[in-house]
């Protein structure tokens, strides 16, 4: 084996070490994590008192999303005041008692970069509507309308024209992408984008270690502003057509690396949907705008369109099996990506992934964690999923808060569909189900605080699914991450299983199969069904196994429902 994986590495560009690459990061919601005050929300000194939590898991990064001043119409996505700290999160002094109590732990902070769009309450937008001819105008896109009509057709992500009418003055318009409360930014005025710069660089020099940059390929819309052909029953059209990932934001992406990340030994990750594989070079590349980006595509696998969720599909594994690794040959071929199954914008992995409720259970959570937490690239665990949180069901429209389920909710009776159907897409796609309250324990509120009522309703099923039972069990979900983390990072395989080429295998369409390979070949197969499985016989010694054993039968190894291995294969059958 050693001179067959010798020769294939000698051929190879061998992968550049960063310390980003080997990372694994956790993602915090922070009004849902742990709730220090009793207010009902979750703030910074939650996060701080539940680094020793984090730090057992064996996380290195924390991602938090925003903790800016806001008005909270989007959690948090909405901010008025970049450098300030949201009230019911906290403090400065808080953050920065976090940032000092994490790096005694050896743990970074990136931070949420929200730079498409701000809240209607920034003081730029009010001066802006305050005053007509003052430069914070160009700081936003303002149109007159056509014919007592919004500017053009164009829908927003969230639903309802991207156009809203300026108070107080005839026939003027304002775009937002997203909520009408979160009006875009003009990209196109140079004076916006050296103040955006120059607050990136404050926070860089304050000790975070970096930013996600959150829906970074609308910041660059076409400036005809025209009409496009309806996609819907509203008379209008996605602004994707023509406000994502338009030709020239390689400008704006370019400036933005050069004034601001690449002065810092920071890491900048990109939410960057609607980029083509073809155009993974320019993002991640040697020289590219990030260090890596997100790759949305089969995360987005059970609906055509990630907003649009009553667009469902009744997908198979064998098209799951081809999108993960169709992204992971393109992000190979380019630089470096970051794998993840859930974020705050995703339902629940165990519900989405695992189409049998009888194993949305440690099994199937096992099984989802091995599939993705060995792929090539930065491994993401956004908070609950290490402990198996599942999504909940609602009754009522009234029961939800995020603004993007409010919109889907009449859209999709709009198109056609019933209440009860309406009801039941936005139970199953809504963002709101990876937002409530984290699951510490099986007491009131989940342990998420001390009796006042969360923010969120709860799921509803913690006395099963809760941290205080998995710390300490060693075949529980919590302790099968710890040993994923262990195996990636601290094993005499992490060379491997960080910077190894990737590599499909062929299996069954049922069966997830494929390897990373450096001075040792490792194997990874995954059964993505409720049925047993037979695969070609596997030999090595077993790494990791959701099960007790594996099944051999004479030249097949029989893979049980929802079984994942992790396997080193052995030396004479490469």
């Amino acid at each position: 084996m050693k001179n067959a994986i010798r020769e294939r590495k000698d051929s190879e560009h061998m992968e550049q070490k960063q310390w980003w690459k080997e990372d694994v990061v956790y993602q915090i919601y922070p009004k849902s994590f742990y709730d220090s005050d009793n207010d009902g929300s979750g703030d910074i000194k939650g996060i701080t008192q539940k680094l020793p939590y984090l730090e057992e898991l064996g996380i290195t990064t924390l991602w938090i999303c925003p903790i800016f001043t806001s008005p909270m119409v989007d959690n948090g996505y909405d901010i008025s005041d970049y450098q300030g700290i949201q009230p019911e999160f906290g403090s400065m002094a808080d953050f920065e008692e976090l940032l000092e109590e994490a790096k005694k732990r050896n743990i970074s902070i990136i931070l949420d970069l929200v730079v498409n769009h701000t809240s209607d309450e920034h003081d730029w937008f009010k001066q802006a509507l305050r005053n007509p001819k003052s430069k914070y105008r160009d700081y936003y896109i303002f149109k007159e309308g056509m014919d007592g009509n919004p500017p053009n057709n164009w829908r927003s992500i969230f639903g309802g024209s991207v156009w809203e009418e300026v108070p107080d003055e005839e026939n003027i318009y304002y775009f937002h992408t997203f909520d009408k409360r979160q009006p875009d930014l003009n990209w196109e005025t140079p004076a916006l984008r050296e103040e955006i710069y120059a607050m990136i660089n404050w926070w860089l020099e304050k000790g975070i270690a970096g930013f996600r940059i959150d829906s970074i390929t609308f910041i660059k819309k076409d400036q005809d502003y025209g009409d496009v052909p309806a996609d819907g029953a509203d008379g209008l059209a996605s602004v994707k057509h023509k406000g994502r990932n338009r030709p020239g934001i390689s400008d704006f992406l370019a400036e933005l690396n050069r004034k601001t990340f690449n002065n810092f030994p920071c890491v900048s990750v990109g939410e960057a949907p609607g980029v083509t594989y073809d155009e993974f070079d320019q993002y991640i590349g040697e020289g590219g705008y990030f260090n890596m980006i997100f790759d949305f595509r089969y995360a987005d696998i059970d609906v055509e369109n990630g907003s649009e969720w009553f667009r469902k599909t009744d997908w198979k594994p064998k098209e799951l099996k081809e999108l993960i690794f169709e992204s992971q040959k393109a992000i190979q071929k380019a630089g470096w990506g970051a794998n993840f199954l859930e974020n705050h914008d995703q339902p629940r992995s165990l519900s989405k992934y695992i189409k049998d409720e009888a194993y949305q259970n440690v099994i199937g959570a096992k099984a989802l964690g091995t599939l993705f937490f060995f792929l090539r690239g930065t491994p993401y665990i956004y908070q609950g999923q290490e402990i198996g949180m599942k999504n909940f069901k609602r009754d009522s429209i009234s029961e939800f808060n995020d603004v993007s389920s409010l919109d889907n909710y009449p859209r999709a009776m709009l198109e056609g569909f019933t209440a009860e159907e309406s009801l039941s897409f936005v139970n199953q796609r809504s963002r709101d189900n990876g937002r409530t309250p984290f699951q510490w324990d099986d007491t009131k509120n989940a342990g998420f605080n001390k009796g006042t009522e969360p923010w969120l309703k709860l799921v509803g099923d913690h006395e099963d699914v809760n941290a205080a039972a998995q710390v300490n069990n060693p075949d529980s979900i919590f302790s099968f991450y710890k040993k994923m983390i262990q195996l990636r990072n601290h094993s005499i395989h992490k060379e491997t299983l960080i910077y190894g080429e990737f590599s499909p295998l062929k299996t069954p369409d049922e069966v997830i199969g494929y390897e990373r390979v450096r001075d040792e070949a490792i194997q990874i197969f995954v059964n993505m069904s409720n049925q047993e499985t037979a695969i070609e016989k596997v030999s090595g010694s077993i790494l990791l196994n959701n099960y007790e054993t594996i099944e051999q039968s004479g030249t097949q190894s029989i893979l049980k429902p929802y079984q994942a291995i992790v396997i080193r294969k052995d030396e004479e059958n490469v």
